[in-house]
């Protein structure tokens, strides 16, 4: 694969732009801290806003790296600064391979957003860094973000049984894929 780096994409109605530290305070606020967002989610609700900071200063500076995706999921109206994040939370070169994960704030939830935010992300990691497969997954006892997938045309492969863990503690992982003959 061809890497990169995290490049702003834009659509019709969202910016996917890096994170800078100034953003703690938004993301905090918008989705990090409430237990409902991470519920599903492998890390837990942030603390205080500190919690946020710490984690942007290691994303931002990860950024130096050509092969670290994370995104920022920005509405361009209204300005509310980052609602959101999706990124590349790992990638396998020998197969030309990433999985995609997503995270957004309540307030934001059943509009649509994350499902373009999915589908530019999609789409740039077939088209300019050159993927073969992008695959990501979900609890089962999420099935919201298993429709996500399914909108941005990610075929459901199968569900390892207690495979995965997150905020619910040892859990089932619906697995989705879509691969660049698929599209």
């Amino acid at each position: 694969m061809k890497h990169c780096g995290t490049v702003r994409l834009e659509t019709e109605r969202l910016v996917l732009r890096r994170f800078t530290a100034e953003d703690a305070q938004a993301m905090y606020r918008n989705w990090a801290s409430d237990g409902e967002v991470t519920r599903f989610l492998t890390w837990p609700a942030h603390a205080g806003p500190e919690v946020s900071k710490a984690v942007l200063e290691e994303w931002v500076r990860a950024y130096e790296s050509e092969s670290f995706y994370q995104w920022a999921i920005v509405p361009k109206e209204p300005e509310t600064g980052p609602v959101g994040s999706i990124s590349a939370v790992s990638v396998n070169d020998s197969i030309s391979m990433v999985h995609v994960s997503y995270c957004i704030g309540r307030r934001w939830w059943h509009r649509g957003i994350t499902s373009e935010a999915l589908k530019a992300v999609i789409d740039f990691f077939f088209d300019r860094v050159g993927a073969n497969r992008i695959e990501s997954r979900h609890d089962p006892r999420n099935p919201r973000s298993g429709l996500v997938m399914r909108r941005c045309g990610m075929t459901y492969e199968g569900t390892m049984r207690s495979a995965d863990r997150n905020n619910q503690g040892i859990c089932d992982a619906a697995f989705y894929a879509i691969l660049k003959s698929d599209r």
